[in-house]
């Protein structure tokens, strides 16, 4: 399990069943677009205090960001 990928996965999903745009969410969580751009690229690791304030502007918790679906593998 690729860990940055699922959580970029995850987040990527989430985000968009809330119809929120990545300038929106960032907006949301107080976190740069271009931050969020790259994690759900692939291309960021993140902080735990990150997670959480992702979590938080989601309204989920934590932890379902980091849970692979496993319907796509």
């Amino acid at each position: 399990m690729d860990i940055v990928k699922v959580f970029g996965d995850n987040l990527k999903n989430y985000r968009t069943q809330l119809g929120l745009s990545q300038e929106a969410f960032a907006e949301k969580c107080g976190l740069h677009r271009t931050y969020i751009s790259a994690i759900e690229c692939y291309r960021r690791s993140i902080a735990l205090e990150n997670v959480q304030r992702i979590a938080n502007a989601l309204g989920i918790e934590a932890y379902k960001l980091l849970v692979e679906d496993k319907k796509d593998g």
